[in-house]
């Protein structure tokens, strides 16, 4: 990867599910969307502090939408992937694809 500013697992993880989700992208519906398609439990803090964490990197932007009852008020924080950060998973995802095509077929035996 050209990029000097790498990302770990868990932060392609979450950049990953805000691409999918689009304009649904916010705290709970990342984690759930982790549990739905990766049978993985996240926290929720974890997830808010990688995504405060890639946005300060420039992958993603912020924008707040509006207040509602359900939530006493509060108004639901929302991230959207940037340019930026779909061209670090398309990195990411090259050079993955790169080094498992380095790998012999992978082969189970029966035991």
């Amino acid at each position: 990867m050209s990029r000097t500013t790498y990302l770990g697992e868990f932060e392609e993880l979450i950049l990953t599910m805000v691409l999918i989700l689009e304009e649904e992208a916010y705290g709970n519906t990342i984690v759930n969307g982790i549990k739905e398609h990766q049978n993985r439990e996240v926290n929720l803090s974890s997830v808010h502090i990688t995504l405060y964490r890639l946005e300060d990197k420039g992958y993603l932007e912020s924008y707040y939408g509006g207040a509602t009852k359900v939530r006493g008020g509060r108004k639901k924080r929302y991230f959207k992937i940037t340019n930026a950060g779909k061209a670090m998973l398309q990195e990411m995802k090259d050079a993955r694809s790169k080094l498992w095509e380095l790998t012999p077929q992978l082969k189970f035996s029966h035991v």
